[in-house]
């Protein structure tokens, strides 16, 4: 995620062993007893990927626990994101003041069946997908996008973003994608100032879609 992202965030890519290393008791308390081992091993990954990235900034090592609606939970004056995707795990965080939100998604190479891409995707999306050159896997690269883009809205605006409700331009000359957000989803929103256009970069690697965004401050 490195190439994705300004020099302003921190980002750590899971090694191997992260998925065993130590959680700290906030952090066990939102995993629970009955996750299964790859919810455990992903969760695990993530936080251990979350505290190398605030070192990087020089935060002291902090439980990183998930909300109710299993968001992590950054440290004050602190920005963050998590994704984990099978064989692939990475956070990246950044200065509150430096960067206003931050998000990230992989997504390994793989088929949308016909339900999935109705709910993903709007008609003219699809259409957008059929017209690029058949180098990349542009449904899963939509996909992530708009992973990515709710995870921008989110800790900003506080509430749901539908897969509709964000329309995803996709540029394969510059690797940069353009999200505008629907009027309706707006007008809607419970701040005053919700970001109504974000502007990501993605990669296509051998068997893995990267996408990452940011917002920077007002």
């Amino acid at each position: 995620m490195r190439d994705l992202l300004p020099p302003e965030v921190a980002v750590a890519v899971a090694g191997g062993d992260d998925g065993d290393g130590e959680l700290l008791p906030a952090e066990r308390a939102c995993l629970g007893e009955r996750a299964v081992e790859r919810r455990r091993r992903d969760f695990t990954a993530g936080r251990v990927c979350a505290r190398r990235a605030l070192a990087r900034l020089g935060v002291p090592a902090v439980a990183v626990p998930a909300a109710p609606d299993r968001s992590p939970v950054w440290p004050p004056g602190v920005v963050g994101t998590i994704t984990h995707t099978p064989g692939y795990c990475a956070a990246a965080v950044a200065r509150a003041d430096e960067i206003r939100s931050v998000g990230m998604d992989a997504e390994r190479h793989r088929e949308l069946n016909p339900g999935v891409r109705r709910l993903v995707g709007l008609p003219e999306e699809w259409d957008d997908c059929a017209r690029l050159p058949a180098t990349a896997p542009w449904p899963v690269v939509l996909f992530s996008a708009k992973e990515t883009v709710y995870k921008v809205w989110h800790p900003i605006v506080g509430t749901w973003l539908d897969f509709h409700d964000a329309r995803i331009e996709l540029d394969p000359d510059s690797g940069l994608f353009t999200a505008r957000i629907s009027p309706a989803r707006l007008d809607a929103a419970p701040v005053p100032d919700p970001p109504a256009t974000i502007t990501g970069r993605f990669a296509v690697d051998a068997d893995v879609v990267r996408t990452a965004a940011i917002l920077l401050p007002r």
